[in-house]
């Protein structure tokens, strides 16, 4: 972990490293924009962030809000003559900064408040580190709802076959590169993120039924993959139909915490449980290839298979 000061005074500079450096490595900068410079080389490196407030051009405290806006997990401290106090409560009340020092330093205070600081980053650090390992748990367990809902969803709307569709629709999303849904968890509680996949499951429910009626009579061949091709928004060649888009193979599990499915992102689910999951997909010509394809014996873990497959090439 680095200290980032900035101030214009040469001076200041020599004196600020010579007195902290034992605490831990400084970098310096002598303007806000070199400042700016700095944190764009080294913003993972650098905790604090002292800034002193009167320069040339810009005020420190402009700095000090491009660290907030940018790098918000770096600790922002303000050093500023008394007579301009006001500066500096102006700062705290917008949260700009964590703490002020009072120039002239005091040798011991100035230590101490910065070994707070680094105390403090290393705990926005610990927790951070933290909170992206829940993340990363709680997408990938809502990837596997969302799979294991859908299966549920196709039984109730199109049960005939409905097992061999959705197979068939984990696999094409594994190809295509589906991505752990994004969570939002400054927004979402867990049981009001349980309650709009719920609605969420309801609407695409409705969509899949809504997609099988106008489907119609279940056809073969030639005649099917024209229905898929004007569904999925793909081009029909002959006895296969090419999409150039993997979201629409993808969009029902990787779609955002929250956002509603559409009745696009059903087509390629709906269109599968029609057709009792008899096509396959292979990556051809910069896009997705699909064919008609025979049932395929399924294991009884293809489910928990599946699920461990999207969530390890989603991560």
């Amino acid at each position: 972990m680095k200290i980032l000061y900035v101030d214009d005074e040469a001076m200041a500079l020599k004196y600020f490293e010579r007195l902290v450096s034992p605490l831990a490595p400084v970098i310096t900068a002598s303007s806000v924009e070199e400042g700016r410079a700095m944190l764009a080389a080294h913003g993972a490196e650098v905790a604090v962030l002292v800034c002193d407030q009167r320069m040339p051009g810009e005020y420190g405290n402009e700095l000090l809000r491009h660290a907030r806006e940018y790098y918000p997990g770096v600790v922002r401290m303000l050093t500023t003559a008394y007579s301009e106090l006001g500066d500096a409560i102006e700062a705290i009340n917008t949260g700009e900064i964590y703490r002020y020092i009072n120039k002239p330093w005091e040798l011991e205070s100035l230590r101490a408040d910065l070994k707070n600081a680094l105390e403090l980053a290393e705990l926005r650090s610990e927790r951070d580190g933290l909170m992206r390992d829940k993340l990363l748990a709680q997408q990938s367990q809502l990837l596997a709802n969302r799979l294991s809902g859908l299966l549920m969803l196709g039984a109730a709307v199109h049960s005939e076959g409905h097992e061999q569709a959705l197979h068939r629709f984990a696999r094409a999303a594994t190809l295509a590169g589906s991505v752990e849904p994004a969570i939002d968890w400054h927004r979402w509680e867990h049981a009001d993120l349980m309650q709009a996949e719920a609605q969420r499951g309801v609407s695409i429910a409705g969509h899949l039924r809504q997609w099988l009626r106008e489907f119609g009579p279940r056809r073969d061949g030639a005649g099917a993959l024209s229905v898929l091709a004007q569904a999925a928004g793909g081009e029909l060649r002959g006895d296969h139909v090419q999409l150039s888009d993997g979201t629409a193979l993808t969009a029902l599990l990787s779609s955002p915490a929250g956002e509603a499915a559409s009745s696009p992102q059903c087509a390629w689910l709906a269109w599968l449980l029609w057709q009792g999951g008899l096509a396959d997909v292979v990556a051809a010509d910069g896009g997705w290839a699909v064919w008609p394809a025979q049932a395929a014996p399924l294991r009884s873990d293809w489910l928990a298979d599946a699920i461990e497959r999207l969530g390890r090439d989603a991560a």
